[in-house]
């Protein structure tokens, strides 16, 4: 065997190995919590982005499967573009971004494959933390953001879920939006805010999420907005989801219910909208294709 193929197997053969070990340590701590799991899952993902810039602009992307996700391992993959891509690290939060500058068409691709091992948490049972207990990261999250008017349903909030504390005023505040929204896509755009959705009782997936971030906020618990890749969710999309921190932790909810949490696949995390789209442009583009596909190979 050559000397490149033996190094390359050396490498391999240690990944294999320490993605093991982490398993085994997850495990361990979940099961001295007396936590479930929900069945590990290997995910194939494909994401396309294929846009005409006509004037010459920067672009940023936000595609790839967070590498530094606690209950997900990016097993091998990569994105792919018709011009040169810079990292842009993350100062906050999770996920990685990359800047690209282009005019004319612009193909961007992603491919990769994951292995998601999630933790089966019921989060009714789960305290909120005190706010001088909260760790740095997560205290600006506490506060309203562009799209998430938490200082606005803060009545509403304690009217309405009142005889409810923690993490089951957190489920309380999921089911209200399920059963009060209606799911229509094409119904807001990317200037509609928590407050216009509570409004208009219907949205898509960003919606539902700005608004259990903006109900959680009001109740003085952290929430951020996650972009996730979404096994089983039809028609195909990138899909956004609500975190809250409990516990001394944070925890996923999709108030959409249109996918399983255990096939959730976290991109980025953010404030809102704002921090997690997809693709920004800075300048004009037009779209020509746009595809994502997650399938499940185990």
């Amino acid at each position: 065997m050559p000397a490149g193929s033996r190094k390359q197997l050396a490498h391999d053969i240690c990944r294999l190995h320490l993605l093991r070990g982490m398993q085994r340590l997850r495990r361990a701590v979940c099961d001295s919590l007396r936590l479930s799991w929900f069945p590990s899952m290997r995910l194939s993902i494909h994401a396309l982005l294929d846009y005409l810039i006509e004037d010459e602009a920067d672009i940023l992307l936000q595609i790839e499967a967070a590498a530094d996700a606690a209950s997900q391992h990016v097993i091998d993959g990569g994105i792919t573009a018709s011009t040169t891509l810079r990292p842009a690290p993350v100062a906050a939060g999770i996920g990685q971004r990359s800047w690209a500058r282009a005019t004319g068409p612009f193909r961007a691709e992603y491919r990769a494959t994951v292995e998601v091992e999630r933790p089966s948490v019921d989060i009714a049972g789960l305290p909120a933390t005190p706010h001088h207990a909260l760790p740095g990261d997560a205290v600006p999250f506490l506060w309203p953001s562009r799209y998430c008017q938490s200082d606005q349903f803060t009545r509403f909030v304690a009217d309405t879920f009142s005889a409810l504390t923690d993490g089951a005023r957190i489920l309380a505040m999921a089911d209200w939006i399920h059963t009060q929204l209606s799911y229509v896509p094409g119904s807001s755009d990317a200037g509609t805010s928590a407050a216009d959705t509570f409004l208009s009782r219907k949205g898509i997936c960003r919606d539902y999420a700005h608004l259990l971030i903006s109900f959680a906020r009001a109740a003085g618990i952290p929430a951020r907005m996650v972009s996730a890749y979404a096994w089983a969710l039809e028609p195909q999309d990138f899909h956004a989801v609500t975190e809250v921190w409990l516990d001394g932790g944070w925890h996923m909810i999709d108030a959409t219910r249109m996918a399983p949490v255990e096939g959730l696949v976290p991109i980025i995390a953010g404030r809102d909208a704002t921090d997690i789209a997809f693709m920004t442009i800075f300048g004009r583009g037009v779209l020509r294709e746009q595809a994502v596909t997650v399938e499940r190979l185990d």
